[in-house]
């Protein structure tokens, strides 16, 4: 089957602690509405009051494993997709190995015996969600289980990669070990910025992945703090999404395409210093349950097409039918089949 473990995803994964809260629990906590932090002390007890306090769901998440499984999704085809990442040994870890394998993904993960599995507080007030990572297992991944045979073969079968932006906060080499897989074989190798934070204090080991980004996805807030952190001057999108395809690359075997989303406004897709515009979906109001998971699922949606060679408007219109999917539901989740044509 050509399809076959032919995408691998690489990141934190996490369990998402999802719940409806008030403004109030983000004043309490100093959190900014649809911003993604990672846990500092003043968050830890947090997770227990929205479990005390507030309706919460338990999805299995992380930004590149939300990406994945959308793409498993949207493919249809049993294995297509491969997901490595750390959890802990405990009940959390057991859950989302069982999600993701009934998902269809074919999930590597380290099980580190010291550390529980990594949890994510999804705050969501009025459609927008905010995101706490508490990264626990998720940050103890170690490069040597990316090296032992029965991984890197995964790295060796898939032709396409997929790396969330917040790895780099855990292990850059990895990034690095792929990065430089792909490019020495004329593979496709992808990233995300993922967050401002990302862009400004992990400038440096984003600096050394971006030679090898063949598509460099993000949104609008994303692409300003980086320019902003490059001393670009400049707050227009489409001018950064322009310069980001322009930066240097480690292999010429593909140019480097930015995509960069802006909520409800269109889609900016630059290559060949020039910029295309796409419209996404509208969605009333009242349909919005929570935007948790619209750009994961908006870059599965589009990775869905990428690897079956589709052209960029297809790639990008399923990128949009994923995201309408995920934000009408709680959390990055879907129906059973996909109605994309």
């Amino acid at each position: 089957m050509a399809l076959e473990q032919i995408l691998l995803g690489m990141g934190n994964p996490l369990l998402d602690i999802s719940a409806v809260v008030d403004e109030d629990f983000l004043t309490k906590y100093d959190i900014k509405p649809n911003n993604a932090i990672l846990a500092e002390d003043k968050h830890l007890l947090m997770y227990d009051e929205m479990s005390s306090n507030y309706n919460v769901e338990y999805i299995a998440g992380g930004a590149t494993q939300n990406s994945i499984k959308v793409a498993q999704w949207m493919l249809q085809v049993p294995g297509a997709t491969s997901y490595i990442g750390s959890i802990g040994k405990d009940k959390y870890g057991e859950e989302m190995k069982k999600n993701c394998r009934l998902a269809g993904v074919n999930v590597q993960y380290y099980e580190d015996d010291k550390a529980p599995t990594g949890t994510c507080a999804v705050c969501v007030v009025g459609g927008e969600r905010s995101l706490v990572a508490n990264l626990s297992a998720a940050n103890c991944y170690k490069t040597e289980h990316l090296k032992q045979p029965e991984n890197w073969a995964l790295v060796e079968k898939a032709k396409y990669y997929y790396i969330a932006g917040f790895f780099l906060t855990v292990s850059p080499e990895s990034i690095q070990l792929v990065a430089e897989h792909a490019a020495a074989n004329n593979k496709v190798f992808t990233m995300n910025l993922s967050a401002p934070f990302i862009c400004e204090f992990f400038k440096d080991v984003q600096e050394k992945a971006l030679p090898y980004m063949d598509y460099v996805f993000g949104n609008e807030t994303e692409a300003r703090t980086f320019s902003r952190v490059h001393g670009w001057k400049t707050e227009n999108v489409e001018e950064i999404a322009i310069k980001i395809s322009q930066l240097p690359k480690a292999s010429g075997t593909h140019k480097r395409i930015t995509v960069i989303t802006q909520g409800a406004d269109p889609v900016v897709v630059a290559e060949d210093g020039k910029v295309k515009l796409f419209p996404v979906i509208l969605l009333p109001k009242e349909k919005l349950v929570d935007t948790n998971g619209a750009g994961d699922a908006f870059v599965g949606g589009f990775l869905s097409q990428l690897v079956q060679e589709k052209p960029i408007e297809d790639c990008v219109k399923a990128g949009c039918y994923a995201a309408n999917v995920v934000i009408q539901r709680s959390g990055c989740t879907y129906p059973e089949k996909p109605d994309f044509h």
